[in-house]
């Protein structure tokens, strides 16, 4: 692995750093450090990093990686601050479900507590204000000219939501894979052209996670990867509603369907 760094004296433990997202190439080499450091730590083999949100690797494809490589045990170590409670819950619930659509064996997975709640931060926030240099002081602002913008010439819209039901199921993942998904296959630019946000509640709790897509304002519920990779490839660029995962207002409530068994593999997730 490309973001990997390998101690070979102590094989039992692997540890993958997960932040939300990156965009830019600076924080991945921030990325690439940390893990380079967890990786010199006592009794760590090797460590990797991925993210939750957008950015690559996901945590799905790193940890797709690591099964590759035959790690038996991994600690994923979360980098965020702060953490919402909903957090472990809602990772387990997604590493459950990657382990029974994969139907292989998975090695020793566990989720170390976050950063908010270590004894250590109080000691790493005092060497950090002790260390740093002085800030420089804000330059007063200049009168500029205001900038135009241009009105979006993508005619689809995709919405994310992000109520407390939707965090719960694991939509952070959703939005992550949709958006690596957006930016590998060029979805602003190819067919009619896409853009997605996230969004408040959108509505039918129950069927979560949940995503809408405009113009047709298609109301999708229990979205999986392989569910988004369905999406994209029929309805955003072939213009065709997924059935299998779609709901209709009806009037009446409406729980979820079985969805039939995918095994998508990890690494291309």
């Amino acid at each position: 692995m490309s973001n990997s760094s390998e101690n070979n004296s102590a094989p039992q433990r692997h540890v993958l750093l997960v932040a939300k997202s990156a965009f830019a190439a600076a924080p991945y080499r921030q990325m690439q450090r940390l893990a380079e450091l967890a990786a010199t730590l006592p009794g760590v083999a090797g460590a990797s990093f991925g993210f939750t949100e957008q950015g690559t690797p996901s945590l799905r494809e790193a940890l797709g990686a690591l099964r590759e490589a035959s790690a038996s045990d991994i600690l994923i170590l979360p980098l965020m601050l702060p953490i919402e409670p909903s957090f472990t819950a809602w990772l387990t619930k997604s590493l459950r479900r990657w382990q029974a659509e994969d139907g292989a064996q998975w090695p020793n997975v566990r989720i170390a507590q976050g950063l908010a709640e270590s004894p250590l931060l109080a000691a790493l926030m005092a060497g950090l204000v002790e260390t740093a240099e002085v800030a420089a002081p804000v330059p007063p602002a200049e009168k500029l000219a205001p900038e135009g913008s241009l009105i979006p010439a993508q005619k689809r819209r995709v919405l994310v939501c992000q109520g407390g039901p939707c965090n719960a199921a694991g939509a952070d993942l959703i939005w992550g894979h949709l958006r690596n998904q957006q930016d590998r296959q060029k979805l602003r630019t190819t067919g009619d052209g896409t853009m997605s946000c996230k969004s408040t509640c959108l509505g039918p709790c129950n069927l979560a996670p949940v995503i809408q897509v405009f113009p047709e304002g298609t109301y999708y519920g229990g979205v999986t990867e392989a569910a988004i990779d369905r999406i994209v490839a029929e309805h955003l660029l072939g213009g065709r509603v997924v059935d299998e995962f779609a709901y209709e207002p009806t009037g009446r409530k409406q729980t979820l369907r079985a969805a039939a068994p995918v095994k998508p593999s990890l690494a291309k997730s």
